[in-house]
């Protein structure tokens, strides 16, 4: 039986023909190979296997999962057999050829659970400069001063056998969720570094969907409140403050 690779990369597919290519691209481009590549597809019909049947590497595809991205995610981290698992979404790729040398070397270095680092977004054709990288504590992302983005985090196996993987109750926060429980028994080792390009599409940045997201990460969060009830009372003020502004700009007719 085959060693199992270092990292495993998670891709959820459906009807991603249009930029998946850019995932595959960028995986290629990778110095280090040693990793495995999941497709979990939701019953794409628009090309999207045959870009992954023409990828070479090694992948597995797993067809026909359903009942949204948090159950499609949590499928692929029970296929992966790496001790290091990831998800990157169809059309978000990484920002460099060396991500995983750079990942090995800071897992070694700190025996950390999981490891994050930064992103660029990538709007409108245009890639928007990476926010700083802020010291983490989980007291200061609970009450949302610190951020983590989906697309730089890397776990490993053996947490999410302890904390659990995704709700597959929730549509946008799950996430949040994630992290919040993962982050109560260890803190993440930070990378200063642009491990992964998100892409924006038109579904994150409508305003319907910023509120019901804003309105989800709140019932998340309130569900850990107990933890850190001070930090959860900080980031109440801010929810208030956004929600405000995001009301506003879904009622300007502009």
């Amino acid at each position: 039986m085959p060693s199992s690779p270092e990292f495993s990369i998670v891709t959820c597919t459906w009807n991603s023909a249009a930029t998946l290519g850019d995932t595959l691209a960028s995986l290629r481009a990778q110095t280090c190979r040693d990793f495995e590549h999941i497709f979990v597809d939701g019953g794409s019909r628009d090309g999207t296997l045959d870009l992954i049947g023409a990828c070479p590497g090694n992948k597995r595809v797993l067809h026909g999962v359903n009942g949204g991205i948090s159950r499609a995610m949590n499928a692929g981290i029970e296929a992966a057999r790496a001790a290091v698992r990831a998800h990157r979404h169809a059309g978000d790729y990484y920002g460099a050829t060396g991500v995983p040398q750079q990942l090995a070397r800071q897992f070694n270095a700190s025996g950390a659970a999981w490891v994050v680092g930064k992103i660029q977004v990538l709007r409108e054709g245009r890639l928007v400069p990476p926010f700083p990288l802020r010291p983490y504590s989980y007291r200061a992302y609970a009450a949302g001063r610190v951020s983590i983005a989906h697309p730089a985090v890397f776990v490993r196996r053996e947490w999410f056998a302890r904390v659990g993987a995704f709700d597959p109750g929730l549509r946008y926060a799950m996430d949040i969720d994630l992290w919040l429980r993962l982050g109560a028994l260890a803190a993440p080792a930070q990378l200063d570094a642009t491990l992964a390009v998100f892409r924006e599409h038109a579904g994150s940045v409508s305003s319907a969907n910023k509120l019901r997201a804003r309105q989800e990460e709140f019932r998340v969060r309130r569900r850990h409140a107990g933890r850190a009830p001070l930090a959860f009372a900080m980031y109440c003020l801010r929810y208030l403050k956004r929600m405000h502004r995001l009301r506003k700009a879904s009622a300007d007719p502009r």
